[in-house]
Parts: C-alpha cells; sequence; structure tokens
C-alpha cells in the first residue's frame, strides 16, 4: 500500500468521524433546543395556568366581597322592615291600649257618675217621702186640712168654669170636703159671678192610702182635675227640683245656664 493510499484512507476515515461527530452534535443541539423549548412551552403553560388561577380567586373573591355586600344589603333591608313592623305592632298596641284604658277610665267615669246620680235621686225621693209623710200629718190637722181643701176646690173650680161639677176624694174626708164646698163656692161665686152646682160622690173615692186632696170630673169624666196632695207635691218637686238640688248638693260647677 502506498503513502498516498494510506493518506486517503486516514483522511476517509478522519472524515467519516468528524460527521459523525458533526451529525451527534447537530442530533445533541436539536434534543437541546427541543428540551428548551418544551421548558419554555411549560413555562409559559404554567405563567398562563398562574395567570388564569389568579384571575380566576381575584373574580371568585369580587364575587365573595359582591355577594356579601349583597347579602348584607339585603340582611339590613330585611331587619329594617321586620324593625319597622315589630314598631308598628307595638305602636298598634300601645294605641289599643291606650283606648281601652280610655275606655275603662270612661266606663268607670260613668259608672262613678251614675252612682252618685242614684245617690242623689235617693237622697231626693228621701226627701219627697218625708215630705209626703208630714202632709200625712197635716191631714190629722182637721182645721188646717179643710183650709187646704177650700183653696184646692176653689182653684179647680176656677179651672173648670164648669156648671156642674162631681168631687171624687177619701172616703175618710168626706164630710170635712162637703164641709169645704159652701165657702168654696161662694168664693167661687165672688171670683167669677157665676153659679155651679157641686156634688160629693160618696161612691166613688179616691184610695185611702192617699195623703188627700180632691179631684173634680165635669162633663161626665170628659173633664177632669187632680187636685190631690201627691199631685200638688209632685207638680211643686219638678218646679223647686233644681233649688233642691242645689240645697242639698250645692252648686253644680258644669251648669253653664241656671233657667
Amino acid at each position: 500500500m502506498t503513502s498516498r493510499s494510506i493518506n486517503g484512507s486516514y483522511c476517509n476515515t478522519t472524515a467519516m468521524g468528524m460527521s459523525g461527530k458533526l451529525g451527534l452534535l447537530i442530533n445533541i443541539q436539536e434534543d437541546c433546543v427541543e428540551v428548551i423549548n418544551s421548558w419554555r412551552t411549560m413555562s409559559l403553560i404554567e405563567h398562563m395556568m398562574a395567570f388564569i388561577e389568579q384571575e380566576a380567586n381575584e373574580k371568585a373573591e369580587e364575587i365573595d366581597a359582591k355577594a356579601e355586600e349583597e347579602f348584607n344589603i339585603e340582611k339590613g333591608r330585611l331587619v329594617q322592615d321586620q324593625r319597622v313592623k315589630i314598631m308598628q305592632y307595638y305602636e298598634k298596641k300601645e294605641k289599643q291600649i291606650e283606648l281601652q284604658k280610655k275606655i275603662q277610665s270612661s266606663n268607670m267615669l260613668n259608672q262613678a257618675r251614675l252612682k252618685v246620680l242614684k245617690a242623689r235621686e235617693d237622697h231626693i225621693r228621701i226627701v219627697l217621702d218625708e215630705a209626703r209623710r208630714r202632709l200625712e200629718d197635716l191631714t190629722r190637722d182637721q182645721s188646717q186640712y179643710q183650709k187646704i181643701l177650700h183653696k184646692l176646690i176653689v182653684q179647680a173650680l176656677l179651672q173648670m168654669l164648669e156648671k156642674e161639677v162631681i168631687i171624687w176624694c177619701r172616703q175618710q174626708d168626706f164630710i170635712v170636703v162637703q164641709n169645704s164646698v159652701t165657702p168654696a163656692l161662694e168664693e167661687y161665686r165672688k171670683t167669677t159671678g157665676m153659679d155651679c152646682k157641686v156634688v160629693v160622690d160618696p161612691e166613688n173615692v179616691l184610695p185611702s192610702d192617699m195623703c188627700g186632696g180632691v179631684e173634680l170630673i165635669a162633663q161626665k169624666g170628659k173633664i177632669k182635675i187632680s187636685n190631690t196632695l201627691e199631685k200638688r207635691l209632685e207638680m211643686i218637686s219638678q218646679q223647686l227640683l233644681p233649688d233642691i238640688r242645689t240645697a242639698l248638693f250645692g252648686n253644680n260647677p258644669s251648669r253653664r245656664f241656671m233657667d
């Protein structure tokens, strides 16, 4: 083998070795590039994932904050509504209680007034009963009682102005009434210049438990004047009732007019 052949062969071998190394380096470089690209891709993905996660967390926090704010607002509104309803309920209850107190107070006041009025009326009735009892005592004095009957008959005759009159009286007063008729007619004639026929009815008599007095009948019962002592007491008691109340209980401060 010649020197040229050896050198050529060596050169070929060397060239082939260099080519293999170069290919290996290229492969390594490509692998490195691929690794770097893969690392960059993973880093970018991780960065994007971290960004997305951060955005998601911020959005979630924003949603939570907004939800909590809306919850607090709604809770405040509901609490305020319930507070208003509770206040309205108790205000209504308070008004009802005040109204019930006023009604109860008014009822108690009215009951007290009624009791006072009843007590006053009872006292007035006692006074009138006492007056009636004294009238009964008055009829026992025949002289005084005859004078009273005389005036009662004259008064009734002057009111009737009739030609014929019938007198009713108690059975126990029959004689004293008859004795009063004649002087009563004389006074009637002097006053009116008219004559009148008066008859004391012995059959139609007034109840014996009455105090006394007379009733005059004319025109077959169409005209009747009751001049009994009870009627006179009732009439005068009605007229003098304000004075009786004032005498017994004093002036009424709520009374504006005295007529």
